[in-house]
């Protein structure tokens, strides 16, 4: 489709500009005329997104400009006569929307064939707060937010390299979301930066509706039976920019306080900014806690109904874990009951208000659990161990792992059920096999470096390594 280009009469422009854009429905779309230099002109913006001090400073030096002091054209106008630092010159009015509905103000004057695109927007945010999700006792209180412009500069505020490439992109033909790619020349993966830049070029969708998430099933397409996750995600700056220096790519978009980082294999989810930010000795030791416990949430329950199933099979000193008494109900109901009531909770405990989180949660626990031993509908046993997999799985900040692991621990349970001498071996072949065909987005291993083996890096899994300056390194 032809571009439909600026012309030089105002009035052409304007008509134009009032034709495609409901300037007289929508009230914050703002049309405002005055005399530059004795030429009739027009700007146009979002109100909302224009900050006003620096418009009325702008427009003040505009009515200053004499007849004589006129440039020729539009490119002239502004080296000369706009005292700011962003300003572009567009010619086609596809540009001209575009710059318009993202916040930029588009000034038309009369005999110039060109628009001055002159970005001096704000976007409404949050302030810049460490995250809930992602808190650490020491290090950095700052977190990404919505606006991009913001998280980008977190990052280089932090790397201050030549390197540090921030990559723009636009995705979705009505909403036009802002992307950025970050990552560093030299130490990223070339093929895997033109890839990615490829797959965001190809993703044909009017709009990014779930934002992140969106953009993560584009770049990463993976089968609708792996639950395990492929992308990581981040509101921390600084596990960012670690990231950043260790090669990876940054994925970053506008309206969303979370970025995705590229390259991730399964192991990639044992670390956490808190392991840095602690002494090496205690860094390592809750990164080995943090090991423990995932081993933990994914196969107590299994492994308790399976010897529940099969109690010769289970020491002498493991009988007192064991259920000696009819239930009313069976234990596998139990279980699956409390893995489905747990998530209950947990959507009903985001829509509470968070003056009330609190009463709910003692409602949740005493009332509900207490009730439910007494009435014979569960086991003091089965609370036990459900309880303690409900609090483990925040040892991880991983919402698509820690789901994951459930979805693996109720498959093992339901074939445990169906298959009671060999269910539990069944249900690991599965989950190997799951875990076995995943890929990273790179198409390599998903358990490196276990698969294929590299020493060094496998020792890091679980040490984490002191920092040793260029004195530390004499022979």
């Amino acid at each position: 489709m032809e571009k439909h280009t600026v012309s030089a009469s105002l009035t052409d422009n304007t008509k134009y500009m009032n034709r495609a854009l409901p300037v007289k429905k929508s009230f914050d779309i703002i049309e405002r005329t005055l005399i530059i230099g004795g030429q009739n002109s027009a700007f146009y913006f979002i109100d909302g997104f224009t900050k006003d001090e620096i418009m009325l400073k702008l427009m003040d030096s505009f009515l200053n400009i004499s007849a004589d002091d006129m440039p020729e054209d539009a490119t002239s106008f502004s080296t000369s006569c706009i005292p700011y630092v962003e300003v572009d010159i567009l010619g086609d009015f596809d540009s001209i929307f575009k710059n318009l509905l993202s916040g930029v103000t588009c000034l038309f004057i009369d005999g110039y064939e060109a628009a001055i695109a002159i970005d001096c927007r704000t976007y409404p945010s949050r302030s810049i707060e460490e995250p809930d999700k992602d808190k650490s006792l020491r290090g950095s209180r700052d977190g990404f937010v919505e606006t991009l412009v913001f998280n980008t500069a977190l990052i280089r505020r932090r790397i201050r390299d030549t390197r540090l490439h921030m990559e723009y992109h636009s995705v979705g033909s009505i909403s036009k979301t802002d992307i950025v790619l970050c990552y560093m020349e030299g130490l990223a993966d070339d093929a895997l930066v033109q890839d990615i830049r490829h797959k965001l070029s190809q993703i044909q969708v009017e709009a990014l509706t779930m934002a992140q998430e969106s953009i993560a099933e584009a770049l990463v397409p993976h089968k609708w039976l792996n639950p395990f996750p492929k992308v990581r995600y981040s509101e921390r700056p600084d596990a960012a920019a670690s990231n950043v220096l260790e090669g990876k790519v940054i994925v970053m978009i506008d309206n969303s306080p979370s970025v995705l980082i590229l390259p991730t294999t399964f192991f990639d989810f044992v670390q956490e900014a808190q392991d840095y930010y602690l002494p090496p000795i205690t860094g390592s030791y809750l990164r080995l806690i943090r090991i423990m416990v995932f081993f933990l949430t994914l196969f107590v329950t299994p492994i308790w109904y399976y010897l529940n199933c099969n109690p010769d099979f289970a020491p002498d000193w493991f009988q007192f874990a064991l259920i000696q008494d009819n239930m009313n109900l069976p234990i596998i109901l139990q279980l699956l009951m409390l893995e489905l009531g747990i998530d209950a909770l947990k959507l009903a405990s985001l829509n509470t208000p968070s003056s009330l989180n609190s009463s709910f949660s003692i409602i949740g626990a005493l009332i509900l659990g207490d009730f439910a031993v007494n009435a014979g509908w569960l086991a003091p046993e089965i609370i036990l161990y459900m309880a303690f997999v409900a609090l483990a799985n925040f040892t991880q900040p991983s919402y698509e792992l820690g789901y994951a692991i459930k979805f693996m621990r109720m498959m093992m349970l339901i074939i445990i059920a169906l298959l009671p001498r060999f269910g539990l071996w069944i249900g690991l072949a599965i989950m190997a096999f799951i875990l076995a065909s995943n890929k990273t987005i790179t198409h390599t291993s998903y358990f490196y470096p276990l698969f294929p083996f590299h020493a060094h890096d496998f020792k890091m899994i679980f040490a984490r390594k002191k920092l040793r300056g260029k004195s530390s390194n004499r022979s």
